[in-house]
């Protein structure tokens, strides 16, 4: 069995595919080779899975960019909702927003106490394009009437 993972290895879908691996190798008594295949936010690796032989025995570990990318590319190879069918939920990733106990602001709406970035040296890191994290990124500029400038990584490991 193959396992797919758009992404490039040490991030967070890599490790996940890798833990799942190993629990459906242990069920199972079959061997799961996790494959990453970065790129496009994850619509490489999703191309990869629907283009293989419908045998049942390639999957994909499909994320929040694979709902997103539906929207975001006029042209794909492929039609997620139609071509990829759905074997279960296995991680739900929560939010969140940390600062210091010393600042003042406890809300995004009340955060006008803090000191507004500039935006040529404030930055922020995401690793693929319409990944969670990028979005959240995104949802924060606006939120907090910021426009921190975002630095792209070639994956999740790397930034």
């Amino acid at each position: 069995m193959h396992v797919i993972a758009g992404f490039a290895a040490g991030g967070g879908v890599d490790i996940t595919a890798r833990l799942i691996g190993q629990w459906l190798s242990e069920r199972l008594g079959q061997t799961f080779v996790i494959e990453n295949r970065p790129g496009a936010g994850g619509n490489i690796g999703t191309e990869t899975v629907v283009n293989a032989a419908p045998d049942g025995y390639t999957l994909l570990l499909a994320t929040v960019p694979n709902a997103v990318n539906a929207t975001l590319y006029e042209k794909l190879n492929f039609n997620f909702v139609r071509d990829i069918a759905p074997v279960g939920g296995i991680i739900r990733v929560p939010q969140v927003i940390l600062v210091h106990p010393s600042v003042p602001a406890k809300t995004l709406r009340n955060s006008s106490p803090m000191p507004r970035p500039v935006p040529e040296r404030s930055t922020w890191r995401r690793p693929a394009m319409a990944a969670r994290r990028h979005m959240a990124g995104e949802l924060f500029n606006v939120m907090a009437g910021v426009n921190l400038v975002h630095v792209p990584y070639r994956g999740q490991g790397p930034a």
